[in-house]
C-alpha cells in the first residue's frame, strides 16, 4: 500500500466550500480501481485544518489519480481556499497486512 496524508489549511470563509468539494472529489476517488481508501478529516479543535488521507495499491496509482477530471476540478477548485499550500506525508503500510485492506 502506499498511504498519502494530505494536511490542508483553509481560509475560514472557504471552510464549508473546502468541505464539499473534498468530499466531492473522495466520492468520485473511491471509485478508482487502484484506491483502497479516501478519508477526509476536519479538526474538532481547528476547524479550518483538515487531512485528506489517501490509499492506494500502489504508487503509480497516485499518478493515475491526479489525471482524472474530478481531482483536476477538485485542485482547480480549492487552490485559492487555502491558507497556504498543502503539505502531504508518504507512508508506507505496516498493519494489517495490504491484503486485509
Amino acid at each position: 500500500m502506499y498511504i498519502v496524508h494530505v494536511h490542508v489549511t483553509v481560509k475560514r470563509e472557504f471552510i464549508d466550500a473546502f468541505k464539499s468539494a473534498s468530499i466531492k472529489n473522495a466520492e468520485n476517488s473511491i471509485r478508482e480501481p487502484g484506491i483502497q481508501r479516501f478519508d477526509v478529516m476536519q479538526s474538532m479543535e481547528e476547524p479550518a485544518q483538515f487531512v485528506l488521507v489517501e490509499v492506494y495499491a500502489t504508487k503509480e496509482e497516485t499518478l493515475l489519480h491526479k489525471e482524472t477530471n474530478h481531482y483536476k476540478k477538485w485542485r482547480d477548485t480549492v487552490e485559492n481556499m487555502m491558507e497556504k499550500p498543502r503539505k502531504s506525508i508518504k507512508y508506507v503500510n505496516l498493519f494489517p497486512n495490504d491484503s486485509n485492506w
